[in-house]
């Protein structure tokens, strides 16, 4: 960790406004203090970091030449405002970033107004960008959209459906492409920088506009022609024929490091009539701090680090992470089955098919910033007798439902789904959160929907998974570590709907789905120890449910709590139907449900967002005691013999 650094310049910046009152010569090095006041920052905090200081330069180019907030920037993804932040009356709270009650990580609404669009998942930004535009537009209200979009997520087809209705906006939307992976065009240099700024300036786009209806009043083939050698002119030297056939105004690539280039091509497009315009800027992740150029996908997100060393705190070493296990089954079903394959949207590392892609590099697919494409392209995988395992975090699984509903579910093809950061996710919150996955699965027809309760459990899963292919089926698990249970050498084939018996009891039944297993085993303890005999099953499924054993448990215990990482509709819907199917509230059973709050729960550390969540040991305890009507002298009221 690191004191903070000098910053003079920066220190007298409080909003945009400040900084557009300093002189052009005083912008690079109040670049220079705002990437040292970052690289701090997160030293001490952890979070997001390479993109962050790939963007330092263009954040303060923006600010300087646009008129924020009237003028909204919106962040594609998010996890590079940081520099955003700090630069728009957020610096005094820049250590707390995603600490529970300090900055989100990444752009939310309620936390300024120069954040008006919420962001945490890709490919957005021009949409939302082209909304403000027309509404700005159709008001007759000042300001721009300006929408900072990187190259990792044009791989979206959202990206693209934005732009081919971006007309709408003229010159009122602005994309900038932050090219930092794909280098979509070739180096660029001096001449590019030149051209860019020529063929942004109003005298040549005044030509350009005087030039088009000249052509016009021309025959159409003559017109047509025209237009085409315009573009084709343009994009032999400069690139961005794509932009153009979408309707777009291409300028670039410029260097985005360079602020002598940045600054003079968005004013010309800050002042043209000419658009919707796409200023294509090339960066480089984590520019200026040598361990986050020389690795940057070690670099992206990091723990606490060492400004000096760049060597990040390592965690204590315990049992391995769910989905480290995961990676390492599937990798076992390929060396059994040739036929099993592994698809992911862009998330090789976090979902660890990077560890599957050395091993089997034929049969691993990362479909890019694509989800709807990947489950999509796993359907007709397995409908030509494929296995295919589609690994997506559950947050981002959300955005391809229809897919799932459409083309597999409906099709009944078995398509196995491997579903990452099941439940709460700490730091990254609300828009990272595997909240509703067991809602939107166990509610389709022909799905099979299974949720481990350990690790040693998703080993058996993910091979029940590839021995399953009646159907499509899907296996969730949390972010982090598992319980340290030991792994088994030979996976188990679960019998598909059947639950199990983990404690036996006779007044308490408590019905787990997923982690909160430990927990339950936890409120049994305490349970006893007042006299209470309970008993604790781990489902397993939440669909097929294990009918048989749910009513054998709410027949003969008193009361019955259900437990999971999950919003409602999900595993206490599913009980209480049954339940109320088949009459067995009106015995008197006390039957409750526990799950996630019908809220958007913040950022904070995974216990005490489980802890305000009311899933730990002593909310179960609590609920069990309430249904039996505890009275002040401790006895309990109304129970059966």
């Amino acid at each position: 960790m690191s004191d903070s650094p000098a910053t003079p310049l920066l220190d007298a910046v409080a909003s945009p406004a400040d900084l557009r009152k300093l002189a052009p010569d005083q912008l690079r090095q109040l670049a220079d203090e705002l990437r040292a006041e970052m690289i701090s920052a997160v030293s001490v905090t952890g979070g997001h970091l390479g993109a962050g200081l790939g963007v330092v330069e263009l954040t303060t180019a923006i600010h300087y030449v646009f008129n924020t907030p009237e003028d909204r920037l919106i962040w594609d993804v998010g996890h590079q405002a940081y520099p955003h932040k700090i630069l728009t009356g957020r610096r005094d709270r820049i250590r707390t970033l995603r600490q529970g009650g300090g900055l989100s990580g990444f752009t939310k609404r309620s936390e300024s107004e120069y954040d008006p669009f919420g962001a945490a998942h890709s490919s957005t930004s021009i949409s939302a960008a082209l909304g403000f535009a027309v509404a700005n537009k159709l008001a007759g209200r000042p300001g721009k959209g300006i929408a900072v979009i990187g190259d990792g997520a044009m791989s979206a087809g959202m990206a693209y459906e934005a732009m081919n209705n971006a007309e709408q906006a003229g010159n009122r939307l602005v994309v900038i492409l932050n090219d930092n992976d794909m280098s979509i065009a070739p180096p660029v240099g001096g001449l590019s920088a030149y051209l860019s700024r020529i063929v942004s300036s109003r005298s040549f786009l005044g030509l350009r506009d005087l030039a088009r209806r000249f052509a016009r009043r021309l025959p159409r083939p003559l017109h047509d022609a025209a237009r085409k050698t315009d573009e084709f002119a343009r994009g032999m030297t400069m690139g961005g024929t794509l932009f153009e056939e979408l309707g777009f105004y291409y300028v670039g690539p410029i260097d985005g490091h360079n602020l002598d280039h940045l600054i003079p091509v968005l004013e010309n497009v800050r002042d043209a009539e000419e658009g919707p315009i796409l200023v294509h800027v090339v960066t480089k992740k984590g520019k200026g701090y040598a361990p986050a150029e020389a690795a940057a996908d070690k670099y992206h997100g990091v723990q606490k680090f060492d400004v000096v060393s760049g060597e990040q705190a390592k965690s204590p070493p315990g049992p391995p992470s769910y989905t480290a296990v995961f990676a390492k089954a599937l990798m076992g079903e390929a060396a059994r089955d040739e036929k099993v394959v592994a698809i992911t949207a862009a998330m090789p590392s976090g979902t660890g098919l990077d560890k599957f892609q050395q091993a089997y590099p034929d049969r691993t697919f990362d479909v890019g910033i694509a989800e709807q494409h990947a489950v999509t392209f796993a359907a007709g995988m397995a409908a030509q007798g494929m296995r295919p395992f589609c690994a997506i975090y559950s947050t981002f699984l959300q955005r391809a439902y229809d897919q799932v509903v459409h083309d597999v579910a409906i099709q009944n093809l078995p398509v196995r789904f491997a579903i990452d950061r099941a439940g709460l996710v700490g730091a990254d919150g609300a828009t990272h959160a595997g909240s509703f996955d067991v809602t939107y699965l166990a509610s389709l027809p022909n799905f099979v929907v299974m949720a481990a309760s350990d690790e040693a459990e998703l080993v058996h899963m993910v091979h029940t998974c590839a021995c399953h292919d009646s159907g499509p089926i899907a296996v969730r698990y949390p972010r982090g570590n598992g319980t340290g249970v030991p792994l088994p050498d030979v996976p188990q084939l679960l019998e598909i709907g059947k639950g199990r018996i983990v404690r036996q009891g006779k007044k308490v039944a408590i019905l787990s789905l997923g982690t909160r297993l430990e927990e339950a085993l936890k409120a049994a303890d305490q349970l006893d120890a007042r006299g209470l005999s309970t008993t604790v099953a781990d489902l397993r499924f939440a669909k097929p449910l294990d009918e048989a054993l749910i009513r054998k448990l709410l027949a003969t215990h008193e009361v019955a709590v259900t437990i999971e990482e999950n919003s409602i509709g999900g595993l206490g819907a599913h009980v209480l139907t049954l339940a109320s199917d088949e009459g067995l509230i009106d015995t008197g059973l006390k039957l409750r449900t526990m799950r996630l709050p019908d809220i958007f729960q913040d950022h904070e550390k995974p216990d005490r967002q489980y802890d305000e969540a009311g899933l730990n040991a002593p909310h179960i305890v609590d609920t069990v005691l309430k249904a039996l009507r505890h009275n002040s002298s401790g006895v309990i009221e109304g129970a059966r013999a």
